[in-house]
């Protein structure tokens, strides 16, 4: 099992650097694309995007213009941003190379939506975690 993005799983992370593209716009990594979307204003996304950390654009997602939709929507935006960040070669094998393996986001920072916290608990939803097993099965089946 692997309970955490961290040492050789750290590219499982959102906040990897890995351009992905939302609405023709490119985004440094997964989390800056995904905080992006929240909104649909131009300008606060423009403000997301531009931020020079991951961490900073989770910050300043909070602070956006909700979406309407954005409940509704969430999971398919992650699921459309992580499918983008496994096309690159060398991610998507790293990510097949952990084979069967069950994967969990643990967290520390109480993400039972995303992830599962505390990390090994199986307390959480861990819809990150189903997201990138899916996505292995998909690219496994492409081979």
């Amino acid at each position: 099992m692997i309970s955490e993005f961290q040492g050789k799983y750290r590219f499982l992370s959102n906040f990897l650097y890995a351009k992905v593209t939302l609405d023709g716009v490119t985004y440094p990594t997964v989390e800056h694309a995904f905080q992006a979307a929240k909104t649909l204003y131009p300008a606060e996304r423009e403000k997301v995007r531009a931020c020079k950390s991951p961490s900073d654009a989770k910050r300043t997602g909070r602070t956006v213009t909700l979406r309407n939709d954005w409940e509704d929507v969430k999971v398919g935006v992650m699921y459309d941003l992580v499918w983008q960040k496994f096309q690159r070669p060398d991610l998507k094998n790293l990510l097949l190379d952990t084979g069967d393996q069950v994967i969990e986001e643990g967290n520390n920072w109480n993400d039972r939506f995303w992830g599962v916290c505390p990390p090994g608990s199986g307390q959480g939803e861990n819809n990150l975690g189903h997201i990138l097993m899916i996505i292995r099965h998909h690219l496994r089946l492409e081979r």
